[in-house]
């Protein structure tokens, strides 16, 4: 999965540690999140583009294997 949290988050100008406590997450996953180690659950992927007022589809998609 591919995502554009860091990049969305960065532009707003919202730390780690901000966006963590707005979505009840730790600094450390959202860092994970960011990188693509981690696959967050639907409910904190909601979360996240509500609390940077994106879309799921601006934020997170899947790349297809080949």
């Amino acid at each position: 999965m591919k995502n554009n949290v860091k990049f969305t988050r960065m532009k707003q100008g919202i730390t780690q540690e901000q966006l963590a406590k707005k979505v009840h997450a730790t600094r450390q996953t959202i860092g994970l999140i960011e990188k693509g180690k981690y696959n967050p659950s639907l409910q904190l992927c909601i979360s996240i583009a509500k609390a940077l007022n994106k879309t799921l589809d601006q934020l997170f998609w899947e790349v297809e294997e080949e």
